[in-house]
């Protein structure tokens, strides 16, 4: 019995260039896929394209950090302005640490008190909350999808995103807030990738 030669009959059909998965370094051009298979290179062109296109999306994602960082500010500027926010300074406190102090001796699971009192902070309305969240979300998105990219272990695709992120350093890190580096040196960056 005579099956075609192939898979159910498929052995007629010409497989098309498929996309190469490598989990090792590589500096493949031809049949790379990027996050998907529809972002499938074919040519030199075609790369040296989808290079100069995550260039962009690594400056767009340092433009996102400086938006969200300009709006919090704006917001914060808002909330003094209008009476709700109170401006303070940043001083330690006993331990040294820009947070309030807690007794944790004195508070705990037995003592039936509470371990933490309520959040300290101003509250925002659900729209100021509502964007905040927008562009911290689109920022999230954009840091996982570049790591995504740096996941293809290409060369020439992870140095796009270094390139691109020290760019966008570059263009949206101009100023520094100098008190604010030396009073909190040690704070985390967030969900950052890169």
């Amino acid at each position: 019995m005579d099956h075609g030669g192939g898979h159910a009959g498929h052995g007629d059909m010409p497989m098309g260039p498929r996309c190469s998965m490598n989990m090792l370094w590589n500096t493949q051009i031809i049949n790379t896929c990027i996050v998907f298979p529809q972002w499938h290179i074919y040519s030199h062109t075609g790369f040296v394209i989808s290079c100069l296109a995550i260039v962009g999306l690594s400056v767009l994602y340092e433009y996102l950090r400086l938006v969200q960082k300009k709006y919090d500010i704006h917001v914060a500027q808002q909330l003094v302005a209008s009476g709700k926010g109170k401006a303070r300074s940043a001083t330690p406190s006993a331990s040294g640490r820009n947070s309030p102090e807690i007794d944790y001796e004195e508070s705990g699971l037995l003592s039936g008190r509470k371990a933490l009192k309520a959040p300290i902070g101003t509250p925002l309305p659900p729209v100021t909350r509502a964007i905040r969240a927008s562009l911290y979300g689109a920022t999230v998105f954009l840091s996982f999808f570049l790591m995504l990219v740096f996941m293809t272990y290409n060369a020439y695709l992870i140095a796009a995103v270094v390139v691109g992120a020290a760019i966008g350093h570059y263009v949206f890190g101009s100023t520094m807030n100098v008190n604010a580096v030396l009073s909190d040196a040690t704070a985390p960056r967030g969900m950052a990738c890169h």
